[in-house]
């Protein structure tokens, strides 16, 4: 679920470095290396995450475990009572402080981004992240620690492959999931009756005033893209130009009702709009809470994938104790508690056949809610629907402007 930032799909509410300056420098060094090397020839959606493994191995083994965790994520984005957490106090006997201090991607990287010029700590251990233009510019900016891949037992055991191989994260050297949802179509039926399946719908004349599209420039440009049939994981400046032709082209005719933040859910259910670009995890929350009935399709075109990624940011006191955390959450049964508290996709299939067990084994409100997560397709996508789902663009510095430029006048109506 999003708010108002580009990036805020959650559900919304109701000092001293720890490394050496020697351990930093080499680590910044190779990842400076793979800076380099991924600049020369590379296409605009390519990641830069080339470090050497070996060197990364050497820089863990002067890693302890510290016994305290500071992790940052977003609001209501935990199982309730954060079991979750406690468990995991209790199995380790690290102690986790766990604040709720993200708003919005953007926002956060600007909190954060002095403190990390300045190589200070920034008082959090691990942090989730969305991909995206905020990711891309981490990574670039060498800002995250590349993980030790040893300590992530549970996830290459239990994570689907489609999340162990990201394109914005080949071999996972800076992030595993925390949770996932699509972008899509959703529609009242109250005023469309005919199933949608295309993306075309939101170029039909038929709901012209009654559509809404997303006031966030990836969202958008994505969808433009889809529309034209280009991936937009291997997409250039010159895809982005023909997408924001066949979006211009859709505003000018007066199709577009409004280009929304998390209000768009609103419209949708009031019949402001018809229909509209709409985040899963909002339609499912939405007709959970509300009692309505929209409609969410992936088009047969595409739609996209998003990720929320744990990450450990450069300065960590604790990285052992957070790649410890990583990995807990890969444990079916805790992966089970956390989809069953937040109702996004998890990376864990067997988290899947635990839920329908606790929905057969709970009574009432629990048992209805449990089972409409273990058997939405909101929460566990086909494989079908999978194929046609793309991430965004992934680009950082001039290139991450050259696509904002682009695309944010045509949202700015």
């Amino acid at each position: 679920m999003r708010g108002n930032s580009d990036h805020d799909h959650r559900p919304p509410p109701a000092g001293a470095a720890r490394y050496g300056r020697r351990d930093l420098l080499q680590l910044g060094g190779l990842a400076a290396a793979g800076l380099g090397l991924a600049a020369c020839g590379a296409s605009a959606g390519e990641p830069v995450t080339a470090v050497p493994q070996a060197a990364v191995r050497a820089f863990w083994r002067h890693q302890h475990e510290r016994g305290h965790l500071n992790f940052a994520n977003w609001p209501v984005y935990i199982d309730p009572g954060r079991r979750t957490l406690k468990d995991f106090t209790t199995k380790t006997g690290i102690d986790v402080h766990y604040a709720e201090v993200i708003q919005d991607d953007e926002a956060w990287f600007a909190a954060i981004q002095p403190g990390l010029l300045s190589g200070r700590y920034i008082g959090h251990d691990l942090m989730v992240d969305t991909n995206g233009f905020v990711f891309a510019e981490l990574v670039a900016l060498r800002e995250l620690v590349a993980l030790d891949q040893r300590m992530l037992g549970n996830f290459y055991r239990y994570a689907a492959p489609r999340f162990r191989h990201r394109s914005y994260d080949p071999g996972n050297v800076y992030s595993v999931p925390w949770a996932s949802g699509m972008t899509g179509i959703a529609w009242n039926p109250r005023y469309i009756t005919t199933p949608i399946t295309s993306i075309d719908s939101l170029w039909d004349p038929a709901y012209a005033g009654r559509i809404g599209m997303m006031v966030n420039v990836e969202e958008t440009g994505n969808f433009g893209m889809i529309k034209l049939g280009i991936n937009p994981e291997k997409s250039t400046p010159d895809d982005w130009r023909r997408a924001a032709d066949v979006l211009l082209q859709q505003r000018d005719q007066g199709l577009v009702k409004k280009y929304y933040d998390q209000s768009y859910i609103n419209a949708l259910a009031s019949g402001e709009t018809w229909i509209s670009m709409a985040w899963s995890g909002d339609i499912f929350q939405q007709n959970q809470s509300s009692g309505t009935n929209l409609e969410f399709v992936i088009p047969a075109e595409g739609g996209t994938i998003w990720t929320d990624n744990m990450v450990i940011p450069k300065y960590s006191m604790n990285p052992v104790g957070a790649m410890m955390l990583m990995d807990w959450y890969y444990r079916p049964e805790i992966a089970a508690m956390l989809t069953s508290g937040i109702g996004y996709i998890t990376a864990v299939p067997a988290a899947r056949p635990l839920i329908a067990a606790r929905a057969r084994a709970a009574t009432g409100k629990a048992r209805r809610t449990l089972a409409q997560i273990a058997t939405s397709p909101l929460v566990w996508p086909t494989s079908r629907e999978y194929r046609r789902l793309y991430h965004y663009v992934n680009v950082s510095g001039q290139l991450k402007v050259e696509y904002q430029s682009i695309f944010q006048p045509i949202v700015a109506m």
